[in-house]
């Protein structure tokens, strides 16, 4: 389990609120521009959902909502297990989740340029990493209660 969020990470993460909801979307398709360059990583996502941006904009609002609720993480709780059972069903990995954060951060820094200052970007990759722990140990007893073969 992650140790818990600093009171300034989570102040930053509170105050990039409203460039998440004018820059979130931008943000997610410059990502996934940027993780697609591994096919492996590219064949894990619905081509279909990355062709009409349903998928950018998925993540623009679940990442909207861990914002919001970073500090009161119980209350997206089923949206939580919701990512976790759809990671399973794709086949995500631990492993991916550092490519993500990689990608993430550096799309941060290319759509908000100056504004992502180190500090932004710190908090944000704290956040991050607090965030896929819980996925990742969740998606661990996921994948774990499957049949064998599965």
């Amino acid at each position: 389990m992650s140790k818990p969020l600093s009171f300034n990470t989570i102040e930053i993460i509170k105050a990039t609120i409203p460039v998440l909801q004018q820059h979130g979307v931008e943000i997610t398709t410059r990502m996934y521009e940027r993780l697609f360059a591994d096919p492996e990583i590219k064949a894990l996502f619905d081509e279909a959902a990355q062709k009409t941006g349903e998928q950018p904009r998925r993540l623009a609002e679940a990442i909207l909502i861990f914002a919001t609720h970073v500090d009161n993480l119980e209350v997206i709780q089923s949206a939580l297990e919701k990512i976790c059972a759809r990671h399973v069903a794709r086949h995500v990995k631990a492993e991916h989740y550092s490519a993500v954060a990689t990608a993430l951060l550096a799309a941060i820094r290319d759509v908000l340029g100056d504004v992502a200052t180190d500090s932004v970007l710190q908090a944000w990759g704290e956040a991050y990493w607090f965030l896929a722990d819980i996925l990742i140990d969740r998606e661990k007893a996921l994948y774990a209660s499957q049949p064998a073969g599965v």
